[in-house]
């Protein structure tokens, strides 16, 4: 799964979309915008939450943190965050290669506003040195997320 099925999602919904593998770790916000030479905050980290009995994804700015009193009145519950074995199994990627295209089983998907600061965003793609690049309407549209405002950015405080 992983990548091949990132990759089949995009040529299926997105063919001008192209997959970038740097060769290098891009796990982490720091480890991708290093390889991608961006700033972190323009990397669109997806995380997998747990919300009530509910497995739901966010992508939110590399930089932003969840803020869990937003995330339980935009949601409904406060989140947990899944632990790595989960992730892997009910999204078919692995951890630092986490990403809302291609999922081993279809979640909901949110995109937090603090995406919109941006003209593109790079989400991971399956792996952990792979990516794409493209706008965040465009994340949003093609993983038919709903925009919600759930994270603080670091001058920000909860």
């Amino acid at each position: 799964m992983s990548e091949e099925s990132v990759r089949a999602f995009l040529t299926a919904h997105a063919p001008d979309i192209a997959i970038i593998d740097q060769g290098i770790s891009t796990a982490t916000v720091a480890d991708a915008a290093a390889a991608l030479g961006v700033e972190p905050a323009r990397i669109a980290k997806t995380l997998s939450l747990r919300i009530g009995e509910q497995v739901v994804l966010v992508c939110a700015r590399g930089d932003a943190r969840l803020s869990n009193g937003k995330a339980k009145a935009a949601l409904g519950a406060k989140p947990r965050m899944l632990g790595g074995h989960e992730v892997e199994e009910i999204t078919g990627h692995p951890v630092g290669g986490v990403c809302p295209f291609g999922l081993a089983t279809p979640l909901p998907i949110y995109c937090d506003v603090s995406l919109r600061a941006f003209e593109t965003v790079f989400p991971a793609a399956g792996s952990r040195t792979a990516s794409v690049e493209l706008t965040p309407d465009r994340l949003a549209a093609l993983t038919a997320a709903q925009w919600v405002d759930i994270c603080t950015l670091p001058e920000e405080t909860e």
